[in-house]
């Protein structure tokens, strides 16, 4: 079977990206349900569903024969996804033991603005493309956009750690270590951006996928190997945290407490969480297959549109309510920039994919 060509739109793939990156900013919500669980007992539940069980059902429900694929990609590709999706998973993992340390705002200002400018420009610097597309049509505007949203980020971490010390001081200090929270946010950035290299190496297997008809959803395949590698790192260190703390037991049984709670609701919840960031990868993968010549753009604004996403949700939800006047305008200011950075990205995208549409 030939394999069926997909037009591009970066104005749908825009769109696309931006019902996955909502996804991705609501799925730990949640988690403020669950009843008395440790992290590592919702970790490893909600990851066993978005990286292990979803992706393979994602690929059985969208990829034709599925099996004839598996047995045609190459072994090669497969093992590389698996390994580089595997230290992903490290990053995952880094990034929530960060927020213990330095908060939320912090870690995700650090973590995923260094996810997004890495896991954007080191691909096609790798593969050699990059200084061959950056003067392409519409590459000053690609260029600005990644440069503005990188700001935005940065500003958006700021007035989020704004926000805590406003809160601190009407509720008081946690845990703090700002040495261990950046070297775990460093090592989260980094690790993420490797996600992107992941996907790049299933592209072989995504071929083959696209030989046997799978069209917009040739992408799924590849998770398959990329997100159960993620799920083995992640599961080995939720293990470890159930042994050292004795909190296996949590799996199979809720512990005694003053509030009703029901194990099937704690699943359910954790279920909720892992369909919800396994929805940012399938939309992901919609969003990026219609991108055009500057598909490598993905994964920036895949993440300033999570960055501007579960701050907005913040904002409505009223959780900066209490904060200082000076810091709601910093967030504001910090929303509109992403903003920008998105429009700039996505106006580069469509100069590039009519360029290219004009030479054929």
């Amino acid at each position: 079977m030939p394999p069926i060509a997909v037009a591009t739109n970066p104005f749908l793939g825009i769109l696309m990206h931006a019902v996955g990156a909502f996804f991705a900013a609501t799925c730990y919500t949640p988690q403020k349900k669950v009843q008395r669980w440790s992290w590592q007992t919702y970790w490893i539940v909600q990851a066993a569903f978005c990286w292990f069980l979803l992706p393979i059902i994602g690929a059985l429900l969208t990829i034709p024969d599925l099996a004839a694929v598996l047995r045609e990609a190459p072994r090669g590709a497969m093992s590389a996804s698996f390994l580089l999706g595997a230290a992903y998973g490290i990053g995952g993992t880094a990034f929530g033991v960060a927020i213990r340390y330095i908060g939320y705002s912090l870690t995700y200002a650090i973590a995923i603005g260094l996810s997004s400018v890495l896991g954007t420009l080191i691909p096609p610097l790798v593969k050699g493309t990059l200084a061959a597309t950056l003067h392409k049509p519409g590459a000053g505007w690609i260029g600005t956009g990644i440069f503005v949203g990188a700001l935005g980020i940065g500003i958006a971490g700021w007035a989020g750690r704004r926000k805590e010390k406003d809160l601190e001081a009407k509720h008081g200090r946690g845990e703090f270590s700002l040495t261990k929270g950046l070297l775990l946010s460093l090592l989260a950035g980094i690790l993420s951006a490797v996600y992107g290299f992941a996907l790049e190496a299933g592209e072989p297997i995504a071929d083959i996928a696209s030989a046997h008809g799978a069209g917009v959803f040739r992408g799924n395949v590849s998770y398959i190997f990329a997100n159960s590698g993620a799920f083995l790192t992640t599961a080995l260190y939720c293990l470890y945290l159930h042994k050292k703390h004795r909190t296996f037991g949590e799996l199979f049984r809720l512990s005694a407490g003053p509030e009703k709670a029901r194990l099937s609701a704690n699943y359910l919840l954790a279920a909720l969480t892992g369909a919800l960031w396994y929805g940012q990868f399938f939309f992901y993968n919609l969003g990026h297959v219609r991108m055009g010549p500057y598909k490598f753009t993905s994964w920036a604004i895949h993440m300033l549109m999570l960055v501007m996403f579960s701050n907005l949700v913040g904002v409505v939800l009223r959780e900066w309510q209490e904060c200082r006047r000076s810091t709601r305008l910093t967030i504001r200011f910090a929303l509109a920039v992403l903003v920008g950075a998105v429009l700039l990205l996505t106006y580069g995208n469509y100069l590039g994919d009519l360029a290219a549409k004009t030479v054929l």
